[in-house]
Formats: structure tokens, C-alpha cells, sequence
């Protein structure tokens, strides 16, 4: 398996990967790619940090973003959407991905990342409930879901609200 940034040609595949991570019944197509085609127009996109998995057959067969964010005034990221096709899920591409963005943003001198998800699957990574550092989720009732994961430039006298990127709030 490869990791590596997302190009322009991977947009098509990285829409069906996250089409079929999230698939339900009820829905047509899942919010979740509605919300990649938003981010990546808006301000907050990284393409940085917008990175595939590739299968040995150099097919992509999983996603992970991290947008720009904010608490305060300062300067943050959001995870998400990670997307894993369903055929390759609890194959380690979903932690390969976290891995490789969370060197990433670390390499970049960003200073924690901020994500929605499950505190088991999540907690492996290093990430924590946001309160632990006094990180105030969107919406207060996410509670242990919405967690923090610090990185090297992290100053703990960053506090406040977490901000996603504008297409959060409305798609």
C-alpha cells in the first residue's frame, strides 16, 4: 500500500471510496461526498493534506482530508472525512492514512488536530476528548466524540471553540 498526496486525476475514485465507505440504504449519495465536493472549493482546503491509499493494483482505496480550522483566532485543522472502501476496511489502510496525515500536519508546524468519531477507534491514534484541552466542540452534545490530537507546536494555552471549515456548518 501506498500513501500519497490526492492529485486531480484521484477525485472520481476518491468520491466512489467514500460513496461506498458510507453508504446507506436510505441515502443516494452519502453527505459525506457532498461535503469533499464543498471542502474542496473552499477556503479551508489543504490539498496538502487531502491524501489516498493505493492498492498493490494502484487502485484508491481509501481517503483522509484534514481542512483548516480555527479556535480563536488561530490556526487549526479538522479530520474528516476518513473513508475506507468497504473492501479493504480492517486491512490497516484507515490507520495508515491517520498516521501519514498526522505526520503531515506535524511536519507543517500545525498545532493539533480536531476531529468527530469514535473515542475507541480514535484513541489509538493519540486523540483525546477536546476538553481534556480545553477545546470546546461545535456543538457542545458531541461530548466525548468530538477529540483533539496534539502535535509538536502545540501551546497549551490554546483554549477556546473549535471552528471547521465553512462547508461543516451547512452541508
Amino acid at each position: 500500500m501506498l500513501i500519497r498526496r490526492e492529485t486531480p486525476a484521484d477525485v472520481s475514485a476518491v468520491s466512489t471510496v467514500t460513496a461506498a465507505a458510507f453508504a446507506k440504504p436510505e441515502t443516494t449519495v452519502p453527505v459525506e461526498v457532498t461535503l469533499l465536493d464543498e471542502l474542496r472549493t473552499c477556503d479551508g482546503w489543504l490539498p496538502e493534506l487531502s491524501l489516498v491509499a493505493l492498492s498493490d493494483k494502484d487502485e484508491v482505496v481509501g481517503h483522509v482530508v484534514c481542512t483548516r480550522g480555527h479556535v480563536g483566532t488561530a490556526s487549526v485543522l479538522g479530520l474528516g472525512p476518513l473513508s475506507v472502501h468497504p473492501d479493504h476496511q480492517r486491512r490497516g489502510v484507515g490507520l495508515a492514512l491517520v498516521h501519514t496525515v498526522l505526520g503531515a500536519a506535524d511536519a507543517l508546524g500545525e498545532p493539533l488536530v480536531a476531529l468527530l468519531g469514535s473515542p475507541a477507534y480514535y484513541g489509538r491514534y493519540g486523540f483525546r476528548t477536546s476538553t481534556d484541552y480545553g477545546i470546546t466542540a461545535p456543538d457542545p452534545a458531541w461530548g466525548e466524540y468530538f477529540q483533539v490530537r496534539t502535535l509538536t507546536a502545540h501551546d497549551p494555552a490554546l483554549r477556546g471553540v473549535f471552528k471547521y471549515a465553512e462547508p461543516f456548518e451547512r452541508v
